[in-house]
Parts: C-alpha cells; structure tokens; sequence
C-alpha cells in the first residue's frame, strides 16, 4: 500500500508505517502527478480533492485529519466509489480553548466579566456545541445560531442570527464554508450584518474566513474602529489581507485547532478509518504513542486568588498572545523585505510549537480547596487533591 500524507499530520510514520510505504508533501501544493499512484490519501483542510487531483489516480481510500470536510468534493468520491473519512471532534477542545484564551484575555485587559457577558455562537456543530456546554458550565450565557439543526431539532434552544448578532456581546463563529443549498454560510456575516453590530461587541472567528466579509469588516474598522476583533481564519489563506491584519486585536495564522492532543487524535482516527477501510487490524492506540506534555503539575497554595489562578492556568497551557506576537513579526518582516505573505502563513502553520490542552495539566490543591478546584474543572483541567 502506497500512502501519500500531508507533511503537518503528526505520527504518521508510528501510526502508518506497518502497513505500506509514506511519502508526505506539503499540503497546499499536492498534484495529481504526485498523488496518481497513490493507494491512500491523507490530507488536512489546506488540500482540495477533488476531479482535478484525483482523475486517474489509483487512490483508494481518502482521509482527513480534521473535523471539517468543505475542502473534500464528496460527491466525486461517492461516484467513483473512493472510500471517505473524516476526523469529527478531534480538535474541538482545542478550538474551544483557543476561544477561553481569548476571551480570558480580553476579559483581563478590558477589565469586564465574563458571566456579565452574553456570548451568541453561531454554528454549533462539533466545535460550537463543545463550546456551548463549556461556557455554560462555567456559568455564562449562551445564545445559539445553527439552522441546520434547528431544522432537525426544533427552534426550541436556538436563536434567529440578526436577533443574536443584537443581544450578544461577544460573537464566535463555528460553521463550515457552504456556499450552496438552504443553508449558505459564505459571507454570513455580511456588509449590512457587521455594519449593524452595536459598538463594542468581540467577534471572534475561527470557524472558517469565508464565513465573514473580510473586505467589509476592514471598512467598519477604519471607519469607526468600535469592534474588539480576533481572527484565527482569514479570506484568500494563505494571502491574507495584511491590512486587516493590523487592524484586527488578536491575529493568528488558522491555528485555533493546532493543539498536539487535537492533531495526534485526528491522526489516529485517520488511522481507523483506513484500516477499517481495508480490513486490517487495528493494532496502534494513541495511549502508546502521545508524549509526556512539557508542563505536568502546577500547585497553587490557599493565598491563591481563584481568578488568578484560572488566567494562570490557562495562559501555562496556551497564551494566545504568543501567537499573535508571532504573526504580526513575520508578517511586518516579509512586507519590509517586499516578500510574498502567503509562504509566512504556511511557515507559521507548520513550524508551529508544540501546545497541549488544558486537561493534561494537573493542578494540584490542598483538600479544602473546593471552590478553586470546581472553578478549574469548569475550564477542564484536571484536579489533584493533596494535604
């Protein structure tokens, strides 16, 4: 069996090497030259397959290692009988702290609360809905746009998307790119819809670029500046808008997802499928093969105030901040050098360190530490009691 992979899918070689031979490529420039010998196909959602990739090839068996599949033309697949896997779920949690990064953050230098903020989610599919159930733990309100389920569902829990864009103070976009049928979601967030947000709101997009006017959040920022903005996706990725860019308050290069836990779980999944797909046996476990995170332990005494304790928590696991920095450098020292911004994104993406989620840090608290301990759980790190 010959697999063709896409260089930034983690563990390929421990999870794959038993049953072929791997070649890996960077994901947005595969062609079909190099893919049509090819028995199976691992990609992340950089990579179009589609008829133009895939014409003539011996492929198989497709797999992506992310929740998304918008970048998977499936009605191709199904017709020539090429086998399909996606990766649901698998970085989700990652995602969803991406966002408590942000808005933990924000809450912090704007000096507001977050039970006093009001928070609309608009798509709550495997992310959105994993963000849901975490905002609501720690005890904040949510509103809720997904048509999609709402048809399914009933309109009990949801919310109409002009009535949630006016009552929420913070607005986080979950849907995937769908540009036909009942539900569209390109440029949901249209001209009109940014123009009429009411000052102050935080928009936070790490869904997919597509799903916001970029062009019309740049005119309401240079007109009147009012929106507190964090943006992990971008239209035209890799060559983002720079202009935008210096805009916006947070900026990140499409890395919400990007956690080892997140990725190593949507390897392994892949992984599943393809020997599912083919009738092997399964015979590698993550459990085997996920290394130790940096940061194991961290124990904070009785003098510990418990918002402190949470911003520290969560900034010892991931500091969004890091990223951003990261981003306006590289991007700022391609512009001066008159260098094509595109090739700064994928570097960024791929060379991007290791970052592990909050649950695989251990906080370790003293056994009259209850409160501290409930308010930690909440965010989802894991609690060890001790004298």
């Amino acid at each position: 069996m010959h697999i063709i992979a896409d260089e930034n899918i983690p563990l390929i070689q421990e999870f794959f090497s038993e049953l072929g031979t791997i070649e890996t490529l960077p994901g947005r420039d595969m062609t079909a030259e190099q893919v049509k010998n090819a028995d199976v196909l691992l990609v992340r959602s950089i990579t179009p397959v589609n008829a133009q990739l895939l014409e003539g090839s011996k492929v198989k068996f497709v797999a992506t290692a992310t929740i998304g599949c918008d970048h998977i033309d499936l009605d191709y697949l199904k017709k020539n009988r090429i086998g399909f896997a996606n990766s649901p779920g698998c970085n989700a949690n990652s995602v969803v702290e991406y966002v408590l990064s942000v808005l933990t953050l924000l809450s912090d230098q704007e000096g507001f609360l977050l039970k006093e903020k009001t928070v609309g989610i608009i798509g709550a599919g495997n992310v959105g809905g994993c963000l849901q159930k975490r905002l609501q733990e720690i005890g904040i309100k949510v509103l809720v746009n997904d048509p999609p389920r709402e048809a399914a569902e009933g309109e009990e829990g949801f919310t109409e998307l002009d009535t949630l864009l006016a009552e929420a103070d913070v607005i986080s976009m979950h849907t995937p790119l769908i540009t036909t049928g009942d539900h569209p979601t390109e440029h949901l967030l249209n001209a009109k819809r940014i123009k009429n947000l009411k000052p102050g709101t935080i928009l936070i997009n790490s869904g997919r670029g597509g799903a916001l006017d970029n062009q019309a959040l740049k005119k309401r920022l240079l007109e009147h500046d009012d929106l507190i903005v964090a943006l992990d996706v971008w239209e035209s990725e890799p060559g983002i808008d720079h202009a935008l860019l210096e805009l916006v308050d947070i900026a990140t290069p499409h890395i919400a997802g990007y956690s080892l836990d997140g990725k190593l779980a949507g390897t392994e999944m892949v992984y599943q499928a393809v020997c599912q797909g083919f009738g092997l046996p399964v015979r590698k476990k993550l459990a085997q093969l996920i290394p130790e995170p940096p940061l194991k332990k961290v124990s904070y005494s009785h003098s510990a105030h418990r918002w402190w304790s949470t911003l520290t928590s969560i900034r010892a696991c991931y500091d969004v901040r890091n990223d951003d920095i990261a981003m306006r450098r590289a991007f700022a020292k391609a512009a001066r050098a008159n260098k094509p911004l595109g090739p700064v994104f994928d570097e960024l993406r791929r060379s991007y360190p290791i970052r592990r989620e909050f649950h695989t840090l251990r906080i370790q608290l003293k056994n009259n530490q209850q409160k501290l301990a409930d308010r930690l759980e909440k965010f989802g790190f894991g609690i060890k009691f001790g004298k």
